[in-house]
Order: C-alpha cells, then sequence, then structure tokens
C-alpha cells in the first residue's frame, strides 16, 4: 500500500471502505512508516513488503511531521457537543506537537495562535483552520511539508444526518478541508478514509486534487479485509483448516474491484473465539460493532416498493439498482434510489456484477453472507415486535377464543401484508412472527419451542391463574399455495399424535383450543379442531 501510495503522486486519496474493515489500522501504518520522530520506528517494517521494495521507497521513511486525527468519536446528539468533540481532537493533536513552541523558526504570531488553540482559549472560528496553522507551523519548523492523515471523516456527518444537524455539520467540514486540503502550499499529500464519498459539492468544492479508491475500484483493492489466501494461511497456522468452507458462508462475500475479500474485523474475532475454547465461533461479530442505524430506518421509514425490495434480497434473490459513486446523507432517502448505493458502500450490500443502463452505472446486488443476514432479521423483527407493542391487538385474542379462523386468517394477512418476509428461512420466520403477534396477552403465558426442540408444541397460549384456557398451535409452511389446507390438517393431527391436549388437562385445563397455521409466502389458513 506504501508503494502505491507514493507511486501514486496523487495530492489528496480518498480511501472508502465499510466499517471495521482496516482503515484506521492502515492509517497507523502510514503514520509510523512516513513521521519523523524521535522514535525508530523501522522494525515494524522488518521483513514487511516494504522493505524489499528499494530504498527508492526507503527513502521516504521517518521523514516527515505528520499530522493524525480521526473523526470516529463525533458521534454527539447535538451540533455543540459535536464540535466540543472536534476542538478536543484538535487540541489533543497540538498537544502530539508541542514541541514547535520550542523551535525558533515559528514566528510569534504563529506561536501565540499555537498556543491559544492549544490552552483552548481560542475563539470558536480559529479551529476551522487550525489543522491548516499546525501544517505551516510543521512545515516551518521541520523545512518539510506536511503529510496528513484523517480517518473516519464522514462520521460526524453520519451522525448529524441522524440527529439533526446535517447542514452545521457539512458547514464545519467544508471549512476545514477547505483551509487544510485546498490552498496548502505547506501539504505535501493527504490521506482521508471513510465509507462514503460524499459528494464534492458538499465538502471538496474546489478541490481537484482529489483521487477516490472506492470498492468500486481495483486499487488498493485487497489492502483492506483479508483475502482468501491470507485467511487460509491463517487457518492453517491455528490447525483450524476445515472451518474454511463455514467461514466462507458467515464473513465472506464483500468484492473490492475483482478482489473478493473477508470481513476481517469478524475473522480475528473468530479466532480469538476459538483460541479462547469458545463453545460456539461463529457469531455476528461484525453486526454487532457496526451502526445498524441506516438498515433500522429503511425498514422502518420505507414504503412497499422498497419493503418488496429487502424481501427479495432476504430470500436470497437479487437486485439491480442504480449506483452512485458521489453521496449526499441529505439525498438519502429510504424510498429513493440513493439508499442502494449506501447499503453498498457501508458493507450491507455486495455488487455481484455492474453494467451501465444509459449513462448510469447498475449494480446486481445482494446481501453477502450469512453475518450481515442476522442484522436485517434482527432489525426485520425488532421493528415488528415494535409495532405490534403499539397495537394492542384484542381482535386477534378474541377471535383465537372464539375459533373465528376466518377472522384469524384475514388478521394474521393484515399483519403479513405490513411487515417484511423473509420466505427463505421458512417454519423459522413464520413462527418467530406469530410469536410476536400472540406476545404480551395480560393474564396469559406464551411459550415457544421451535428452538429447543423438545416435543412440545410450536406454540402454547396458557392461562396463567385459572388453568381454563390453553391454545395450542402448529405451525406449517409450504411454496404451494394449494398445499394450505392439507397442512394445517397436518398440524392438528400432529397436536393429536403427541397428545398434547392430555397433557395440558392433568394440568388442569378445561377449554383446549387447537389450530393449525400453514403459510405460504404472505397468505395463510387456519383450522381449528
Amino acid at each position: 500500500m506504501i508503494k502505491e501510495l507514493i507511486e501514486g503522486g496523487a495530492m489528496v486519496t480518498l480511501f472508502t471502505r465499510p466499517r471495521r474493515f482496516g482503515k484506521t489500522l492502515n492509517m497507523s501504518m502510514l503514520r509510523y512508516f512516513f513521521e519523523k520522530s524521535e522514535q525508530d520506528n523501522t522494525y515494524l517494517f522488518n521483513d514487511l513488503a516494504i522493505s524489499k521494495a528499494g530504498e527508492k521507497y526507503l527513502s521516504y521513511m521517518g521523514q516527515y511531521p505528520v499530522i493524525s486525527i480521526s473523526l470516529k468519536g463525533m458521534k454527539q446528539g447535538s451540533y455543540e457537543l459535536a464540535f466540543l468533540q472536534f476542538k478536543n481532537i484538535i487540541i489533543e493533536e497540538f498537544g502530539r506537537h508541542r514541541e514547535l513552541l520550542k523551535s525558533d523558526k515559528l514566528t510569534s504570531a504563529q506561536i501565540g495562535m499555537f498556543t491559544a488553540i492549544y490552552d483552548n482559549k481560542a475563539d470558536d472560528s480559529a479551529y476551522f483552520s487550525a489543522l491548516k496553522l499546525l501544517s505551516d507551523c510543521l512545515a516551518s519548523a521541520y523545512g518539510k511539508n506536511v503529510i496528513i492523515l484523517i480517518d473516519e471523516y464522514d462520521v460526524p456527518l453520519e451522525n448529524a444526518y441522524f440527529n439533526g444537524f446535517y447542514d452545521e455539520m457539512i458547514n464545519l467540514i467544508r471549512s476545514v478541508f477547505e483551509s487544510v486540503l485546498k490552498t496548502n502550499s505547506s501539504l505535501e499529500f493527504a490521506v482521508l478514509t471513510g465509507c462514503l464519498r460524499i459528494s464534492k459539492e458538499s465538502i471538496f468544492t474546489g478541490l481537484n486534487n482529489l483521487s477516490v479508491c472506492s470498492i468500486m475500484n481495483n486499487g488498493y483493492s485487497k489492502y483492506f479485509g483479508f483475502t482468501e489466501d491470507e485467511v487460509i494461511k491463517m487457518l492453517d497456522y491455528y490447525g483450524k483448516a476445515e472451518e474454511l468452507s463455514e467461514l466462507k458462508k458467515w464473513y465472506d462475500g464483500y468484492r473490492f474491484g475483482t478482489t473478493e475479500i473477508y470481513n476481517p474485523w469478524s475473522i480475528v474475532k473468530f479466532i480469538q473465539s476459538i483460541l479462547n475454547e469458545e463453545e460456539q465461533s461463529f457469531l455476528p461479530y461484525w453486526s454487532n460493532t457496526s451502526s445498524n442505524a441506516i438498515v433500522h430506518k429503511l425498514i422502518t421509514e420505507s414504503d412497499i416498493t422498497v419493503r418488496e425490495k429487502i424481501e427479495q434480497l432476504m430470500d436470497g434473490e437479487t437486485l439491480c439498482e442504480p449506483i452512485y459513486e458521489d453521496t449526499l446523507y441529505a439525498d438519502i432517502d429510504v424510498n429513493s434510489d440513493q439508499i442502494w448505493s449506501f447499503l453498498l458502500f457501508t458493507g450491507y450490500l455486495k455488487m455481484v456484477s455492474q453494467k451501465n443502463i444509459g449513462d448510469i452505472l447498475h449494480a446486481e446486488l445482494v446481501i453477502p453472507n450469512t453475518e450481515v443476514r442476522t442484522i436485517y432479521q434482527r432489525t426485520i423483527m425488532q421493528w415488528f415486535k415494535e409495532k405490534v407493542n403499539a397495537d394492542p391487538r384484542e381482535d386477534l385474542f378474541e377471535a383465537l377464543l372464539n375459533k373465528d379462523c376466518t377472522r384469524i386468517e384475514d388478521i394474521i394477512c393484515d399483519w403479513l401484508d405490513e411487515t417484511i418476509s423473509y420466505h427463505d428461512e421458512k417454519e423459522q420466520y413464520y413462527h418467530g412472527f406469530l410469536t410476536g403477534l400472540l406476545s404480551g396477552f395480560k393474564g396469559y403465558t406464551l411459550k415457544s419451542n421451535r428452538e429447543s426442540g423438545d416435543g412440545r408444541p410450536d406454540l402454547l397460549l396458557m392461562e396463567k391463574r385459572r388453568h381454563e384456557i390453553a391454545i395450542i398451535i402448529e405451525v406449517k409452511d409450504t411454496k404451494i399455495f394449494n398445499e394450505l389446507e392439507f397442512l394445517c390438517d397436518k398440524g392438528l393431527a400432529y397436536i393429536e399424535e403427541m397428545r398434547y391436549e392430555s397433557e395440558l388437562k392433568n394440568d388442569g385445563y378445561k377449554n383446549i383450543i387447537k389450530y393449525g397455521i400453514a403459510f405460504c409466502k404472505k397468505s395463510c389458513m387456519v383450522k381449528s379442531g
């Protein structure tokens, strides 16, 4: 990566990759390679590819003053608090270079302004151009232009978008970038990282020297995330080569340029789990760290067209959607074409292929792997629970007690139309769906035994105190509509075969109602016994 960056010669390079794909680690590597410091960092690069690249490239090592900041901590709920965090980031970097205050090559004005910013006594406006001041001071003191590294530049923009102060944050980031990247004679080169390429018209105005390397490009494609060869080497090292197939299902599936990439965060966590001899190693590690707000927004606020497309994805199908590499958070409406670009660039979708339709790039999109699929599943079910909890559902409960199968069918189908389903999960999805609908009835306990597999009914709704009423439900699914009635009867027969009614009578229940419920996509049939 270092070699390519030197050869590229771009004044400003932007790398866009999903969260937790090695952006911060690469930025740290660049700092330690290029930065001129009292500590000799040569040993960090021994036996690495750059150490064997030749003197032309090694001559850059430890030769430059470096400004290195990360904006990933700017996740506050208001602009005022976010700006305060920005000031703290600037002050910390000034503190890292406080040796400048001893330099005899700085002017009194530079020292005065440096001190005011470092001591947090400068006007707020001074922090907009603070990085420009710092780069000028470093260039004067060291006699060399400055390398600037800005990690996760778009985190404050995403945060501001979801918290309602996007325009104010745009103005801040634009002002900072214009001062330090656009007309900075003290700049050697700069590297930025983020998830998205924010439209030039919003924050990169007038910056004509910007080189962008996104997941659509082949350049630098293998330097963010793990390639399959790297994963195989790791598994071989730890004696776990047999885990490759399952590992591929869970954490592979990303495509940067033409390179297949594994999620590095999840691979590392998996390796840690097997070293710790944990009972379960295949877990959704990335889904527990990455921000899932956009997926929640997509599911909760989208119209029926978008929800149908999500269902396609959940069923393992592909979407063909326009892709826009230049993005504005303000344009990311859940019912617009922009949302699919956002999900692609942030790691929630994978591009299988691409083609031009007219003058617009279109991509064939799928969910990349099992890990990401769990994000959609969890978000869908959480949203469904929230919707269910907001609805008293007395009509459903009354219909169940009255054995009104037609009414039960109508209510369930109405809910199916409202929610997002994923039929590839078959009975597991429908079982969870009914569990959500039947949870929380006052005075009743719901038992769900799908997960336990212990010979109990799929769903059992029982009166708590009086032990008068119990409702037994067996759930079936099919891809053929004409099989619904047969499966309802099959479910009722199974209830009889397993003698569930007798067990409940032994517990004192007198009114026992039995249902076979069969699903076919968003249709269902209900029969009572």
